[in-house]
């Protein structure tokens, strides 16, 4: 077995660490959890029976020796800053898959790192996907659908064919992306929406239709 880390205590690191068993879909031989990273956590605090927290950033960036770790949150900026505040060259980020990952073209299929996809996801046939992305269950990707980096898909949400979407990008528990769109950077799309035009940079669409929410 591989020994990892999760860097987030929160309920989304207890959710990983509950389903790391079944996070095997290119790691066969299963994970072993050591602990936790958690800047907003005191050192050696448990996290329920899953282990302590082995410290914050500065001590990850100080880990003597390599380690694998998973950055367990909801957030696409906070993933995205975490990620950049990481700076140990012994660090390495697996994809960590549900073993139950259904793709129907693995030829036409590819994938970064430190991507995070639950149980019940599914992907057709050319989709790539970026890196430290968070499939949070039951997410569907058409045909032809790329991904960029750091993005969040909550519960149920489905992607139609020939979709591309940017970086950070959050898209809302049982939403639907229509057919041939392209999501710029930082778009969010409420739960239960469906999003049938091109939408905004950093914009936040809701309903169905989903129309932009003005703060």
């Amino acid at each position: 077995m591989k020994d990892i880390a999760l860097y987030g205590a929160g309920g989304l690191g207890r959710e990983v660490a509950a389903s790391l068993k079944d996070l095997v879909w290119a790691n066969p031989e299963g994970w072993n959890l050591i602990g936790f990273f958690d800047d907003g956590s005191p050192k050696s605090e448990r996290v329920s029976h899953f282990g302590t927290v082995l410290g914050g950033m500065r001590e990850l960036n100080e880990w003597p020796e390599p380690l694998n770790v998973a950055l367990c949150f909801g957030e696409p900026h906070t993933i995205a800053a975490v990620r950049n505040q990481i700076e140990n060259p012994l660090v390495s980020f697996p994809n960590l898959i549900d073993k139950d990952y259904f793709v129907s073209d693995l030829s036409t299929f590819s994938i970064g790192e430190g991507n995070i996809i639950h149980s019940g996801c599914k992907a057709t046939t050319n989709v790539c996907i970026g890196n430290f992305n968070l499939l949070n269950g039951e997410v569907t990707y058409g045909h032809d659908t790329c991904v960029g980096d750091c993005n969040v898909f909550m519960p149920g949400c489905r992607i139609s064919g020939e979709v591309t979407i940017g970086n950070a990008c959050l898209i809302g528990a049982m939403s639907f992306v229509k057919q041939q769109l392209s999501l710029g950077d930082g778009v969010r799309l409420g739960p239960l929406s469906v999003l049938l035009t091109k939408p905004k940079l950093g914009a936040t669409y809701v309903g169905n239709p989903a129309k932009i929410l003005k703060f």
